[in-house]
């Protein structure tokens, strides 16, 4: 933590205004629900001038008014003047900015979700929004040739120099509450990234013939082609701020849009209350809006899964049946093949292999130990020249670029399961086959070596959930399971924005008009566009009926290859084609979140910094645990050495056969699970019916997870939630010390430009 506030300490230094002697800082300001006689920012002006003695005063601090779906504004503020607006009449709370991330075909037609089951005309009234980078207006992928004019519901609007809407792209927006620009960044809703055009075409692309510099040729497509497309872009060169994305929420929510895909982050656990996105999607929860999000490229560490509140879909990120290698061929014969997604072509000619500890830059201070990772500046370009370069751990290639190496083979234990995209010929081998490597070159008096073009295989392992995607369990909420499912996130093709790096070296200057990355940042797309599926199949289901029915009808992983189980996938691997007709759906509105956040520890003052509503209390619920939550899952986090003792209530809604009967079964491995009853009838669709799960055991301690399912079926349906049981520290269960006032944070995240996983 000691960096992590360092990190902080020196972000809020260099953003910093003078103000009196003290440092100004962005803040979020809320008010309570909003106020539809009266307008926001006159309303935010008299509210600021009260604090900072003027009018220009307050102008020149206002930076957003949020008035669309909630109450409240972004403004510069010293400490002195958050202190005083924090106890002021009608201020809810005053939040700091944060800083947030970026978490990035075959991956359809894999999941079997063909264009032929698509449909030709589905989608065309669903309005996806993406919270992002901004978007590459003139890709193929974004074409309007053949649609209509947009929905009549739509609000939006199109903002932005040298940027122009059509009939895909019918909504653009950008937000920088910073104000500072970096050299790469361009000033409209336009994509200098590359990562918002990639999202924007992995959930609703056109179908378009695509290739990444002629490596995976083939047909691009969003999983719903004909579904409108809506840009607020949040995300700059130097991050994605909690203002900016509060912003887009109200935008979007009052545009219009019907799906909103966040593949942005925390590095850190926030409460709900400090969470933009938890707050944001929460008005949209309430507005009838499916907020799809990443959870996150911190895995597989326990505990690192990002956006997990219960009223959101989190997505992990898993392979598809592709995967890119690359073949480095030494003089003696030998072939090793490494993941790799290299279009170099040295047409087959072998060029002198140099260890990179033997080509050490000493002028620069390098040492044989520093250059044999081959970092920029630490490699002799003399000795480099004309030679590919063995480097011992995975990196961008710079260092061997920049001192004019034709091709680097890299070793690295952390390259098992996905490909990654270079300036010059790569390829990235084991641990193992770098040791026999390094022995061709030392027991060889003129090691020679070529690296050949990139190729396909078939990877038949898939899908597995790949290992940087983030894990469970909740590190807010242990009742509540997370992530809640997996989509294809591992070597995605997808639209990109030419003038931004095709590689993940920064400075790579070459252009693409699509790319192949990786990340849950391309897995939460995926789901979006299956979101987006199923609304535009059941346009009046709520946003968590939506959710039920892609969880419960998901793919079930094998337990076999996955060491943390549910932890990795939540509920399976997505099946748009099944989520149209589930069955049964577990639905959730306001009030049944209300609830949830009064038993977490939510009273009255604290339930509205998230829902920003005057009207709602906790009035005598007790802090307790989230088993009566009607959600698609059941989490059951036992504190260590205790027994395993808990009742969940579950209410499902027919959205199937008028006339049918299901059968409830427990499948789990160990403790005993009784579920009564044991059959429900249903005469009509839209009939509720409700059971609940008694789950005993005895005392268990040190136990990462054990696994189940609660399973109903009529012989036509299966609807399936999974039951995890697993143990945590004492008192973990029952942390409801929610602050009165906000506390401050003390965190700081970078991200890659290319917003693709990245090894450190």
């Amino acid at each position: 933590m000691t960096t992590h506030f360092l990190l902080y300490t020196l972000f809020l230094t260099a953003f910093a205004l003078s103000c009196h002697g003290q440092e100004r800082k962005v803040h979020i300001v809320y008010m309570g629900e909003r106020h539809h006689n009266l307008p926001a920012q006159s309303t935010h002006h008299s509210v600021l001038q009260s604090v900072l003695g003027s009018f220009k005063s307050a102008k020149e601090s206002l930076i957003y008014s949020y008035g669309k779906s909630f109450n409240g504004f972004a403004a510069k503020l010293s400490d002195e003047e958050v202190a005083e607006l924090a106890e002021m009449e009608g201020i809810v709370s005053v939040i700091p900015n944060h800083r947030l991330k970026l978490h990035t075909t075959r991956s359809w037609d894999f999941m079997g979700f063909s264009k032929g089951q698509l449909g030709a005309s589905v989608g065309g009234e669903v309005v996806i929004g993406l919270l992002d980078s901004g978007i590459w207006p003139e890709s193929d992928s974004f074409s309007d040739d053949g649609f209509g004019p947009p929905p009549k519901k739509w609000k939006g609007k199109c903002k932005g120099a040298n940027f122009t809407c059509n009939n895909k792209v019918i909504g653009a927006r950008y937000y920088n509450s910073d104000g500072s620009y970096d050299p790469t960044d361009i000033q409209s809703p336009r994509d200098s990234n590359g990562h918002g055009s990639h999202t924007a075409s992995t959930a609703a692309g056109r179908e378009v013939p695509a290739s990444y510099l002629g490596l995976a040729s083939g047909t691009a497509r969003g999983g719903v082609p004909n579904a409108r497309i809506a840009v607020y872009k949040v995300c700059w060169a130097s991050g994605c701020y909690s203002s900016d994305v509060l912003a887009a929420f109200d935008d979007a929510i009052a545009d219009g849009v019907d799906i909103i895909s966040v593949s942005l982050g925390s590095d850190f656990p926030l409460q709900y209350l400090e969470d933009p996105i938890a707050i944001g999607s929460f008005h949209a929860m309430k507005y009838g809006i499916v907020t799809s999000t990443s959870a996150g490229n911190s895995g597989p560490a326990p505990l690192s899964v990002s956006n997990y509140a219960p009223w959101i879909m989190t997505v992990a990120a898993s392979t598809i049946d592709r995967k890119f290698v690359a073949k480095a061929v030494l003089g003696n014969g030998e072939v090793y093949s490494g993941l790799s997604i290299n279009n170099f072509d040295l047409n087959g000619k072998s060029y002198p292999l140099i260890w990179g500890g033997d080509a050490a830059n000493f002028s620069a201070g390098a040492n044989s130990e520093i250059a044999s990772f081959c970092p920029n500046g630490a490699l002799n370009s003399h000795k480099v020249k004309g030679k590919i370069v063995f480097c011992e751990t995975i990196d961008d290639g710079s260092g061997v670029l920049l001192a004019n190496g034709v091709g680097t083979i890299m070793a690295d234990s952390s390259s098992s399961d996905l490909a990654l995209n270079y300036p010059l010929a790569t390829t990235v081998v084991t641990i193992g086959d770098g040791q026999r490597i390094m022995n061709y070159i030392r027991s060889t008096a003129n090691p020679n070596a070529t690296i050949l073009v990139g190729e396909t295989d078939m990877d038949i392992m898939a899908p597995v959930v790949v290992s940087f995607s983030s894990r469970g369990p909740n590190p807010i909420t242990p009742d509540i399971l997370k992530p809640d499912l997996t989509a294809p996130g591992v070597d995605i093709l997808a639209a990109w924005s030419p003038v931004a790096p095709p590689s993940i070296y920064e400075d790579d200057t070459r252009s693409v008009e699509f790319n192949v990355i990786s990340g849950t940042s391309m897995s939460c797309p995926h789901a979006s566009g299956a979101a987006a599926y199923v609304k535009a199949a059941h346009p009046n289901w709520s946003p968590a009926a939506i959710k039920s029915a892609l969880m419960t009808t998901a793919h079930v992983l094998d337990p076999k290859k996955h060491e943390d189980l549910e932890f990795a996938y939540g509920s399976g691997h997505i099946n748009p084609w099944k989520a149209v007709d589930p069955g049964l759906v577990f639905d959730a509105h306001v009030a049944d979140y209300v609830h949830f956040l009064c038993k977490q520890g939510y009273n009255t003052t604290t339930l509205k910094l998230i829902t920003g509503d005057n009207s709602s209390t906790c009035g005598r619920t007790k802090p307790g645990r989230a088993w009566d939550l009607n959600y698609p899952s059941f989490s059951l986090a036992v504190e260590d050495g205790q027994h395993i003792n808990a009742v969940f209530t579950r209410t499902v809604t027919n959205v199937g056969s008028p006339n049918s009967t299901y059968t409830i079964k427990a499948h789990t491995p160990s403790s005993s699970v009784s579920v009564k009853p044991s059959t429900i009838s249903f005469s009509s669709v839209g009939e509720k019916k409700s059971f609940t799960v008694k789950v005993i055991g005895p005392p268990i301690a040190q136990q990462p997870i054990m696994s189940g399912a609660i399973v109903l079926t009529d012989g036509i349906h299966l609807v399936r939630s999974p039951l995890v049981i697993y143990t945590i520290l004492p008192g973990a269960a029952h942390s409801y010390s929610i602050p009165e006032k906000k506390t401050s944070f003390k965190g700081s995240s970078l991200y890659h430009r290319n917003g693709i996983f990245r090894h450190n």
